[in-house]
């Protein structure tokens, strides 16, 4: 028996013709190969008509010697096109202005190679800064830059540096040593070889490029010498403050800083024997007197010496012990020196700016520490990388930054949208802050644009929160534990200082918790659309002055695209935009 199967692998099928020798006409017009709802263009719109670029014009020459350079228009939109859509690399940048349409639409024709995006990239300290306040300016003509809260937040992010390339102070003075040793050799074998003198075409020996080993090196152990004296010269500043009201006899409240126990000791030895010696300097001119008007000294006189006294010799015991402790605190921080298993203070001498981060979750990066205020709808208003690992010293910094730039958008905003988020408006935190009726020391009578900053745990100190500006709420905890303390209703366990107390009792009441449940969502959204969704977790470029610029020009990019995804930015609003400048 014979058994016969169809299956339609068997029948004919029809497909599309795939026809690689067709000839097509593409439009004249380059900017009909995309549709004409299609984002790049709005890109293109708003660099050519609505941001000032002179700035960047006035760079260095942006093509090859001897060539037309390229316009800084054109690769400043090519740069913000390419971080929006996940792309860093200039080399890669390059490829896809040979492959990809819009890349192409917005070269219209001109393909830079990937040394000219990355030579006009590192012309960016400069100019990105105005960029930003511009673009910032434009959102909030569009409608956005909602303030009636806003939110700090620290993000790491890492930099072109591995771990393994830092150094400690010890290793890199024995390469420097080497070096030195190494051009030592060089320079008499060149001078044997073509004689003595210099050429002339030196580099200039204050100049240290990245990619010069030797002058990473160079600027890593600078950076840990400028570190250890800026620590030493704070801490002598400190003793001496210390010092100066303990001898005016207004002494600062608190312990006194480690160093000074022996001085202040001293100083008390001094001011007893000096008091006792007053005493014995009065009797003895009295005594004088006396026996000069009725030839009789006076009675009980001093039996020792100022130096014997009971008070003095009490003193100079606290003295002897004073010396004694700081010399046991002497042999303690050697032991201790001597015992530590981790390195120290490192630098990286592939990145000397950068620093080791922790992170979330545990461990380390090489990178920065990037600050940021966001407001209510995710416009990053202020940012700022810095090189600190802990937040708390950037509150203030990035307050005065946040309320110049709320100041800027209140200024752009159109007044259909002015102010409407300000405190006491119907959005749910705005409103629960407003019945919370708590102001910070100095804040009293504040009528700033912000309406309430937000920040975590990270952020609290007691200057922090009782320093002038707008109202705030800052962690005293993680969320959790407040709530389940405001649940049963625990109040501060009274350990922390008034202003820190007080903010805790603020944060495990009702509004304080709702208000507070914003923070997250706010501060951490943009962080996550740059991370993720535009997928910048290093930057490109080495230094802080340049990696600051990246950082901002993506902060930039992210606000722009920010407005395009919430549909604030289309070509009617700019139409109107353009309109009502007319």
């Amino acid at each position: 028996m014979f058994m016969i199967f169809c299956d339609d692998w068997g029948m004919a099928k029809r497909y599309r013709p795939v026809d690689r020798d067709q000839a097509f006409l593409f439009p004249p017009d380059m900017r009909d190969w995309l549709s004409a709802e299609h984002p790049v263009h709005l890109v293109i719109r708003v660099v050519e008509q609505h941001l000032d670029t002179s700035a960047l014009h006035a760079l260095r020459r942006t093509g090859g010697a001897g060539t037309a350079g390229y316009d800084p228009d054109m690769l400043v939109t090519v740069l913000i096109w390419a971080y929006a859509h996940q792309v860093t690399s200039s080399r890669r940048i390059e490829q896809l202005c040979h492959t990809d349409v819009a890349f192409r639409l917005i070269c219209a024709g001109n393909l830079p190679d990937h040394v000219t995006f990355a030579r006009f990239r590192a012309a960016f300290p400069g100019p990105v800064g105005s960029l930003f306040a511009q673009v910032l300016a434009l959102c909030a003509a569009l409608g956005m830059g909602r303030l009636g809260v806003v939110a700090l937040d620290g993000t790491k992010i890492a930099a072109p540096a591995s771990k393994s390339a830092n150094r400690t102070e010890d290793k890199l003075r024995k390469m420097a040593a080497e070096t030195v040793a190494r051009h030592g050799e060089t320079d008499a074998a060149e001078d044997e070889l073509f004689g003595q003198g210099r050429r002339g075409d030196e580099v200039p020996e204050d100049v240290w490029s990245p990619r010069d080993r030797d002058g990473r090196i160079s600027a890593a152990l600078a950076g840990l010498e400028r570190q250890r004296a800026a620590a030493g010269a704070g801490h002598r500043e400190t003793c001496e403050e210390f010092l100066a009201g303990a001898a005016a006899g207004t002494p600062r409240m608190g312990p006194p800083p480690a160093g000074t126990e022996v001085e202040l000791a001293r100083m008390q030895v001094e001011r007893a024997t000096a008091a006792q010696q007053a005493k014995i300097d009065d009797w003895d001119e009295r005594n004088a007197q006396s026996l000069a008007r009725a030839g009789r000294g006076l009675r009980n006189p001093p039996r020792r010496p100022a130096s014997q006294h009971v008070r003095v010799r009490e003193a100079q015991a606290r003295l002897q012990r004073a010396i004694a402790r700081q010399a046991a605190a002497a042999a303690r921080a050697a032991e201790k020196e001597k015992s530590r298993k981790g390195p120290g203070p490192v630098r990286n001498i592939t990145d000397p700016d950068s620093r080791l981060m922790p992170v979330r979750g545990g461990g380390f990066i090489q990178g920065y520490n990037a600050q940021n205020v966001a407001s209510e709808d995710g416009l990053i208003i202020a940012t700022c990388l810095t090189q600190d690992t802990g937040d708390t010293t950037w509150l203030k910094p990035m307050t005065q930054a946040a309320e110049a730039a709320a100041a800027l958008i209140t200024a752009r905003q159109p007044p259909a949208t002015a102010g409407s988020d300000k405190p006491g408006s119907d959005e749910a935190s705005g409103d629960a802050w407003r019945r919370t009726g708590y102001r910070p020391d100095g804040a009293g009578g504040y009528d700033g644009p912000i309406g309430l900053l937000l920040a975590d745990a990270g952020y609290c100190s007691e200057d922090n929160i009782t320093t002038a500006g707008p109202p705030r709420l800052i962690a005293t905890g993680k969320l959790r534990d407040l709530e389940r303390k405001a649940r049963a209703q625990d109040g501060p366990d009274g350990t922390a200082s008034p202003a820190t107390t007080a903010m805790a009792g603020l944060l495990q009441t009702e509004d304080g918790i709702t208000a507070y449940r914003h923070r997250g969502h706010i501060s951490e959204t943009p962080h996550g659309d740059i991370k993720h969704n535009k997928r910048f977790r290093q930057l490109s470029v080495r230094g802080l002055a340049k990696a600051s610029a990246e950082w901002q020009f993506t902060a930039t990019t992210a606000n722009l695209f920010k407005a395009i995804s919430t549909g604030h930015l289309t070509s009617q609003a700019l139409d109107n935009l353009a309109a009502q400048a007319r």
